[in-house]
């Protein structure tokens, strides 16, 4: 006899984003439409073209870490901890009683510990000034911020998470595919509960150059809190962000069992590439469209049951063009029918952290029928002419949301989320 597959749903949710700590923070920016984007205040960016960030107001010490934890752990290692620690509380369930061998994490993230590395480099060269750097004056746990695997070992101690346990790294798409990723872990079986979620901290000097040096963050410096504008004719550009979102996942019939509010499930998810270019899209949009294809035929929902879709929305003429093709080389007639919408547009693009925030958008916009709008939009691009819900959240009926990402390399990832006790057409 065959066993009954099993089925993924997310009992528990941590976000630290700009413009506020926590799922409620979060979720009343997006709602209310504000933009949590300024300029860079981490550091001296007068000298680089690109002068906006969408940061954390971020207190390690109050948002719960000790003195000891502050100083081992990087800045988005910190995020990761503190989003799991309202994750599990909000799950409600009592992880010191889990067997540890059944409980796993899986943690994305682009660019690992950006900010330690940068702030290390900085001290051991004194700033640049010595070619042969003097390792002594380096923090013992430099190791930590070296590899990104540390990241996933804080969450596992945090967690008391001794099975399954792994670092997603796929660029930009990494938030979507730790999800999935955790998810299949859920589904054949090796675990009975997995934290996972991803987190970036990049809006250090390395990274907003390399980013200048390519001209794909914008240079509206002075309009900071409307200078990330998807799908609005006068985009030029994405602004980096930061920050982290942690999720708890368990196998359908177990949370029930236990009376657990369950927010949604982890329906489908799918992975392509477009082995093409590194930062290059091909304007057909033909990957995405099949990572959405594999993802909804895993899922069981077919295309016209998706009510909303929250979308990648970088802010950038060949994502947002590459997206929209996208959706209508897989979604046809319907993609016209879908409100779509960008939160890229209030808290910035945080590179591998990105997609679990836009999970998190996408789970909350499920549970409460609303979508949450697309920030700044005021002049349609021509070519992005679907559904983009301008400037103000729409109460909306919502049982299926497709989130997608896309990142440099070529990734092109997409998640299916839905209510698992939504009546099947």
């Amino acid at each position: 006899m065959s066993t009954p597959e099993r089925r993924v749903v997310v009992t528990g949710i941590g976000v630290v984003a700009p413009g506020g700590l926590g799922v409620k923070n979060f979720w009343n920016l997006l709602t209310d439409g504000r933009t949590a984007t300024r300029p860079i205040t981490q550091f001296d960016a007068s000298k680089f073209r690109s002068r906006v960030g969408a940061e954390v107001d971020f207190d390690p010490e109050l948002a719960g870490l000790s003195p000891q934890e502050v100083r081992r752990m990087d800045r988005a290692a910190q995020f990761a901890v503190v989003g799991a620690r309202e994750a599990i509380a909000d799950s409600g369930l009592e992880f010191a009683s889990l067997p540890p061998e059944r409980t796993g994490v899986t943690i994305g993230s682009a660019v690992g510990a950006t900010m330690g590395l940068d702030q290390e480099y900085r001290t051991v060269s004194d700033s640049g000034r010595l070619d042969l750097v003097d390792h002594t004056y380096a923090v013992p746990h430099l190791y930590n911020y070296l590899v990104p695997s540390s990241f996933a070992a804080e969450l596992a101690w945090a967690v008391g998470a001794e099975g399954p346990s792994t670092v997603v790294s796929t660029g930009c798409t990494s938030g979507l595919d730790a999800v999935g990723h955790a998810a299949e872990i859920l589904r054949e079986g090796s675990a009975d509960v997995m934290v996972a979620g991803a987190t970036d901290a990049p809006i250090s000097p390395i990274t907003v150059a390399c980013f200048d040096a390519i001209k794909a963050t914008t240079p509206r410096n002075d309009e900071a809190e409307h200078a990330s504008r998807p799908f609005d004719a006068s985009r030029n550009g994405f602004v980096l962000g930061e920050g982290a979102a942690v999720f708890v996942l368990e196998e359908l019939e177990n949370a029930r069992r236990r009376g657990a509010r369950i927010y949604a499930e982890v329906a489908g998810h799918a992975s392509r590439s477009n082995a093409f270019h590194m930062t290059g899209l091909r304007p057909d949009g033909r990957e995405m469209a099949e990572a959405i294809r594999v993802a909804l035929a895993e899922a069981e929902v077919d295309g016209t049951e998706i009510d909303y879709i929250n979308a990648h929305g970088s802010g950038t003429k060949q994502n947002d063009r590459h997206e929209t093709a996208a959706f209508k080389r897989a979604l046809g007639e319907h993609a016209y029918r879908t409100p779509v919408s960008s939160i890229k547009s209030m808290v910035g693009h945080s590179l591998g952290a990105i997609g679990s925030i836009e999970i998190a958008a996408s789970v909350l916009a499920l549970t409460n029928d609303v979508v949450p709008p697309t920030a700044n939009l005021h002049i349609p691009d021509p070519e992005c002419d679907l559904d983009y819900v301008p400037l103000t959240a729409r109460d909306h009926r919502i049982d299926v949301v497709l989130s997608v990402g896309s990142g440099f390399g070529g990734f092109q990832s997409a998640v299916v989320l839905t209510d698992p006790f939504r009546r099947r057409p």
